[in-house]
C-alpha cells in the first residue's frame, strides 16, 4: 500500500494564511506547477532556494507513493521592465553582443547545470513562454469577450475594475484594490490603461522592441503574468493541487494569474498556494551594487571574496534544507562551515553502520523514530526537525559504534533504509560531496594557473595551452577576464 494512505500532509497555505490537510482533486496524483526563471542571466543564490524547496517537496510526496505532474516553466520572452527602456533579455544580448535567443540558450543551460550540480531532479514538463504564444492569444480573446479586458491603440489590458465588480483582485495578498500602487513590472504606453491597477495581457512593440511576435491586435509580445495561466492550464488543467515560487511572485504574479483564471475559467486555479521566503547574505538582502552577493557557483569553486572557502553542492543543500522554507535563511561563512560539519558526521554515520555489530536487544525506539520523521514532514514539509530527528539516530549510530549502546539486527535494517530515504531520496544529498576535495582542488589548480601564467609570460604558449586542456579534460574549465583567471569545476 503507498505510504501516502497512512500519512496525512499538512501544508501551509497562503490564500488562506493558515495549515491545511493536504487533499489531491484526484486520489494518488499531484498537480503542482511553480514559476521558473527568466532566463537573462545566471541563477542566482535565491532562486536556487525557491527550486531546491519545491524539489524536497516533489521528492517526498513521490517518496509517499504518489504520482505527480510537475510543472515548471522557462521565461524567455522579454519583458519591459519600466518606460522607454529595453527588456531584461534585450539588453543583455546588447550587452553581450548576441541575439536574443542566444542569450535565451546560454542562460537555460546554465540554470540546467546549476540544477544539476545541487541534484534537483528536473520537472515532468518545463514549458517556454515563446512555445505557447498561441495559447496565451486565445486566453486574451476570452477575457475581451468577457468584457474583462480591453484593446488600445495595439495593446490589451486587463480591466481590474471590471473584474472586482463580481471577483475579488487581492484574494491572495490581502491588499484592497482601491488602495493599490500598482507595482507590477511597468510597460510602456501606461497612459492606454483604464486604471493603473491594470495590467498588460498583450503590448504593442516599439520599433526597437527585438522580441515580437504577430497577434490580433499588433506586433507585439505577451504580459509576463499570462504565460504561467496559458501553461499551467495546458499541462495541469484550469484547478490543480499546488502552485508555488517565491514569496516575490505573490502580488503582482500570481495575484493577476487568479484574476485570469478566474477570468477565463471561473475558478482560482490551484487548491493550495505555496511560497518560500527570501535568502539573506550575512544578515543583509543580496545586491550586486553593493558588492553583497555570490552565485552557487562561486560558492562551489570558492572563487568570491565572500566566504573564506569553497563548499561542495551538497553541504549547501544541506545548509538550505536546515531552515524551514517559509523562514528567512542567513548565508554566512559560520553558517555553512557548521553545515559542512554536520553534513560530514551525516555522511560518516551512514558509513559506519554497515560495519556495526547487532545485539539481542535495542537501546532505540525504531519505529517511534521513523514516524517522528515522518511526522516533521507532514507537517508542511518542516526539513528542520525532519534533520533533528535525523540527528537523533546518527548519535544513537555512534553510541553502538562505540560499544555503548546496543541494537537489534532488524532495528539496524530499518535504521539504514529509512535513514538512506530520508538523506539521499527525500533531501537530495549526495555522499562524499564534502569540501575537503574541494578545497584540495582549489589549491592545486591555482598552483597550476600561476604556472600558465608564467608560461604564457615567457612565451611558452605550447606548455599554457596544454595546461588549459587538460584541466578542462580533467572537467575544469579556465576562464581568463580582464587581466585574471579563475575556474569552474564542470
Amino acid at each position: 500500500m503507498p505510504s501516502y494512505k497512512s500519512n496525512s500532509i499538512k501544508i501551509y497555505n497562503s490564500l488562506t494564511g493558515k495549515k491545511e490537510l493536504f487533499k489531491t482533486i484526484t486520489k494518488g496524483y499531484v498537480g503542482m506547477y511553480v514559476c521558473g526563471p527568466t532566463v537573462y542571466s545566471n541563477v542566482h543564490l535565491g532562486n536556487l532556494r525557491t527550486f531546491t524547496s519545491f524539489d524536497t517537496i516533489y521528492r517526498y510526496l513521490t517518496h509517499l507513493g504518489l504520482k505527480i505532474r510537475y510543472v515548471r516553466n522557462i521565461t524567455d520572452v522579454g519583458h519591459m521592465v519600466d518606460d522607454n527602456t529595453e527588456d531584461r533579455i534585450s539588453e543583455k544580448a546588447r550587452i553581450e553582443k548576441i541575439a536574443p535567443m542566444e542569450v535565451v540558450q546560454k542562460y537555460t543551460n546554465d540554470f540546467h547545470d546549476t540544477l544539476k550540480k545541487f541534484n534537483l531532479i528536473p520537472p515532468s514538463i518545463e514549458p517556454t513562454a515563446q512555445g505557447h504564444l498561441i495559447e496565451q492569444i486565445e486566453l486574451i480573446k476570452q477575457m475581451l469577450d468577457k468584457k474583462l479586458a480591453y484593446e488600445k491603440n495595439g495593446s490589451v489590458y486587463f480591466d481590474v475594475m471590471e473584474y472586482n465588480k463580481s471577483n475579488e483582485y487581492g484574494i491572495l495578498s490581502k491588499r484592497n484594490v482601491e488602495d493599490l500602487i500598482h507595482n507590477t513590472r511597468q510597460l510602456d504606453g501606461q497612459s492606454d490603461k483604464k486604471n493603473p491597477q491594470d495590467f498588460a495581457l498583450w503590448k504593442k512593440a516599439e520599433p526597437q522592441h527585438i522580441m515580437k511576435w504577430a497577434s490580433p491586435w499588433s506586433l507585439g509580445f505577451p504580459g509576463w503574468h499570462l504565460e504561467c495561466t496559458a501553461m499551467s492550464s495546458k499541462y495541469l488543467g484550469e484547478k490543480f493541487d499546488i502552485h508555488g515560487g517565491g514569496m516575490d511572485l505573490k502580488f503582482p504574479h500570481h495575484e493577476c494569474e487568479i484574476a485570469q483564471a478566474n477570468a477565463c475559467f471561473n475558478t482560482n486555479p490551484a487548491n493550495y498556494w505555496m511560497h518560500t521566503n527570501m535568502l539573506t547574505l550575512n544578515g543583509s538582502k543580496m545586491s550586486k551594487s553593493t558588492g553583497n552577493s555570490v552565485l552557487p557557483q562561486e560558492i562551489i569553486s570558492g572563487n568570491n571574496k565572500i566566504l573564506s572557502k569553497a563548499f561542495s553542492p551538497s553541504v549547501i543543500r544541506f545548509f538550505m534544507m536546515q531552515a524551514h522554507y517559509r523562514s528567512i535563511l542567513d548565508l554566512s561563512d559560520d553558517a555553512l562551515i557548521a553545515s559542512e560539519k554536520g553534513h560530514n558526521k551525516l555522511m560518516d554515520a551512514i558509513e559506519n553502520i554497515d560495519h556495526l555489530t547487532s545485539s539481542d536487544s535495542s537501546d532505540f525506539n525504531v519505529k517511534d523514530w521513523v514516524q517522528n520523521c515522518y511526522d516533521a514532514m507532514n507537517d508542511d514539509f518542516n526539513t528542520p526537525i525532519l534533520i533533528a530527528q535525523i540527528f537523533d539516530v546518527v548519535k544513537f549510530i555512534n553510541l553502538v559504534k562505540a560499544e555503548k549502546a546496543n541494537v537489534k539486527e532488524n532495528d539496524l535494517k530499518e535504521i539504514k533504509i529509512k535513514l538512506n530515504e530520508f538523506v539521499f531520496d527525500v533531501l537530495g544529498l549526495e555522499k562524499n560531496k564534502s569540501n575537503i576535495d574541494d578545497s584540495k582542488i582549489k589549491s592545486v589548480v591555482d598552483i597550476l594557473i600561476e604556472l600558465r601564467d608564467k608560461a604564457r609570460n615567457d612565451k611558452n604558449f605550447e606548455l599554457s595551452d596544454k595546461i588549459r586542456d587538460d584541466l578542462k579534460n580533467a572537467g575544469i574549465s579556465l576562464n581568463d577576464s580582464n587581466g585574471k583567471t579563475d575556474f569552474t569545476i564542470n
